[in-house]
């Protein structure tokens, strides 16, 4: 395990597991996300054995380590330890947050979701790298996922931390200026990248949304997007 977390670029983060390709292999889907430009990876897939999901997650990591770009395992800790992946990402429902840093060390990044100020009680400084948060819209990727926030959602956590934020649920790149003008740092999406026809393209048109939203006199946010 690195002795340094991995420096991340939140801007367009990909949220995938089987489920969401449209029939087609995940490794797939994100080699041409990567293409694209995807600046960081998440492997997501709470029904899969363990077995496929650490042939899945070794394949994937090979991917996003040629690329230069961090892969995070979602919830399955051992998971992100057996792989040697970048970091783990965990939500209110999984394992708490301060559990989840002691089992992957000081070297991995730890992701956190949140949906009220109130769940960033009690954070040991330093424990989380960056928080999601959302829905922003109302989304189909997450079957429990809860009533979208829109913008003041983002901006309510934002408000209650300086830790960076990628807003997730519903996102294209019509609505990235959506949560970075509320103070989000990057988006996260599923289907508009692993749904999309053309992951790499749907990809670059994330890519220069985001870029172009961030442009001065936009009136996004204009804090970092992210550890580098």
């Amino acid at each position: 395990m690195p002795a340094l977390r991995a420096p991340f670029d939140l801007s367009v983060y990909l949220v995938v597991g089987p489920g969401d390709c449209r029939g087609r292999p995940v490794a797939e889907v994100v080699a041409a996300a990567l293409r694209g430009g995807v600046t960081l990876v998440q492997l997501r897939d709470k029904e899969a054995s363990s077995g496929a999901f650490l042939a899945l997650g070794r394949e994937l990591k090979a991917l996003c380590r040629e690329a230069g770009v961090p892969f995070i395992v979602n919830d399955r800790v051992e998971a992100a330890v057996a792989l040697d992946a970048d970091g783990l990402h965990v939500g209110q429902e999984d394992l708490d947050a301060g559990a989840a840093r002691a089992a992957i060390g000081p070297g991995r990044l730890l992701g956190l979701s949140v949906h009220a100020p109130e769940q960033l009680a009690g954070l040991e400084p330093g424990c989380v790298d960056y928080l999601g948060v959302g829905p922003v819209f109302a989304t189909n990727s997450k079957a429990d996922a809860r009533p979208a926030g829109g913008a003041e959602g983002i901006a309510l956590i934002r408000r209650a931390s300086a830790l960076p934020i990628v807003a997730i649920g519903g996102l294209t790149a019509q609505r990235v200026p959506v949560p970075l003008g509320a103070g989000a740092d990057g988006v996260a999406v599923v289907s508009a990248i692993a749904g999309a026809q053309d992951p790499a393209a749907a990809t670059r048109e994330l890519v220069e949304a985001v870029a172009e939203t961030r442009r001065p006199g936009r009136g996004a946010s204009t804090s970092r997007p992210g550890r580098r």
